[in-house]
């Protein structure tokens, strides 16, 4: 019998934002790990979860990174950009996931 795919909760979809492609985040590929653009609310359970659910891979373990907006100047007026959180998501060995194809 075939193996029934459960339907995945819409709220994972608020959680993990969009992959965060990088030159540094491509080389964490050889490490097993993805990086993500995640909600500014998102937990680590959250985030474990959400991936878990929305790609069918284990995660061994999820870092977040809070980067904050640099200050910059448009026409001599100052303006900043949104802070960004990134999640650092380790997968168990022998999963992937190809950021390249959408969810």
């Amino acid at each position: 019998m075939a193996k029934k795919k459960e339907a995945v909760d819409l709220a994972h979809y608020d959680v993990v934002l969009g992959p965060h492609i990088t030159e540094k985040s491509t080389m964490l590929g050889e490490a097993n790990a993805v990086v993500f653009r995640v909600a500014g609310h998102a937990t680590k359970p959250a985030i474990k979860a959400a991936v878990e659910a929305l790609f069918d891979v284990g995660v061994t373990g999820v870092n977040t990174i809070v980067q904050k907006g640099k200050t910059k100047r448009w026409k001599g007026k100052a303006y900043k950009r949104s802070d960004i959180k990134k999640a650092i998501v380790t997968l168990k060995a022998g999963d992937s996931i190809d950021v390249t194809t959408g969810i």
